[in-house]
């Protein structure tokens, strides 16, 4: 999805929270002196039916992100018609990690040497990012920082992944530009391991505009376009 601002062609509540997040990126763009062209926003349609990015896709959304793996691959075989790009955003367990890689597309969550070993492949790359865990919790996702080069490094020398950089989540209690300061610096470090590796994935629905100002490339917001979220089945 671009942040573009051209007017949608509904006037439906998803169509104009759509439209609200898009002028909301450009204006955080603008103001830290980026293009908006530069960023993809992944809807994150958690919980919600694949009749909801369906018409997202018609609102011209390209790029969709779910976390639970059931419920990613459900809608990627339902919605195989559509020209979408499909971002696995959760923790991934690496039994399953097989499976995710039939259907997405980007994967934003390896936090360890164990799933870079279970998501080999001699066939197709995947593009993927390495998690930061921001925190000092160990069961919160993400790699811990002292352990992201080594990290890196597991999975540059992988067949079948395609590093695009970090991705991180604002934990709560910590004034977002200041966390995601925090991940440009560790953007900073995958990149002298891997010029290519230049993305960062941070920004959601309550923190994009912070995330922005920090470089980030690829935001994750759910709620501000989709609406509140189903009670989970």
């Amino acid at each position: 999805m671009t942040t573009s601002t051209s007017p949608t062609s509904s006037s439906s509540p998803l169509a104009e929270r759509l439209q609200l997040v898009r002028a909301g990126i450009a204006d955080a763009a603008r103001t830290a002196g980026r293009s908006p062209d530069e960023l993809t926003t992944i809807v994150v349609t958690k919980f919600h039916p694949a009749a909801l990015v369906r018409e997202l896709a018609e609102l011209g959304v390209t790029d969709v992100g779910e976390n639970r793996h059931q419920e990613a691959q459900a809608k990627a075989a339902d919605l195989a018609d559509l020209p979408l790009r499909w971002h696995f955003v959760g923790q991934l367990q690496s039994k399953k990690a097989r499976q995710v890689r039939a259907y997405a597309d980007v994967i934003h969550s390896i936090d360890r040497a164990s799933l870079v070993d279970a998501l080999r492949s001699d066939e197709r790359d995947i593009d993927c990012f390495v998690q930061l865990n921001l925190t000092d919790d160990p069961a919160r996702g993400g790699v811990a920082d002292r352990d992201l080069e080594p990290l890196v490094d597991r999975v540059l020398e992988t067949p079948g992944l395609r590093l695009l950089g970090v991705m991180a989540v604002a934990p709560l209690g910590e004034e977002p530009q200041r966390a995601f300061a925090r991940v440009r610096a560790a953007s900073e470090r995958v990149r002298a391991l891997s010029p290519d590796a230049d993305r960062i994935s941070a920004g959601m629905s309550q923190d994009y505009p912070a995330a922005i100002a920090e470089g980030a490339t690829h935001l994750r917001i759910g709620t501000a376009i989709t609406g509140n979220r189903p009670v989970a089945g």
